[in-house]
């Protein structure tokens, strides 16, 4: 194998367990069938801590899709 390879099969675990990790610490945006009738939170404003969390969850995710990209097409090859 060569060692890119390696290389990018391990960034692909870490990236998919830190995005895994990044989207559970997001806060809930509704409060699920409860929020129906109720005053849910769904079009409050986002705080500073919550829009960089978003900001790094995008980056994680475009940086795993594009690893997926390199090797799901047979770019870089084992």
């Amino acid at each position: 194998m060569h060692v890119a390879y390696i290389v990018l099969l391990g960034t692909e675990v870490l990236l998919g367990l830190l995005l895994v990790s990044l989207i559970l610490l997001h806060a809930p945006k509704a409060e699920g069938m409860g929020g129906i009738g109720g005053a849910a939170s769904v079009f409050s404003g986002k705080r500073g801590a919550e829009a960089g969390l978003n900001r790094l969850t995008w980056i994680v995710a475009s940086l795993f899709l594009l690893v997926c990209a390199l090797l799901g097409f047979g770019i870089i090859r084992g």
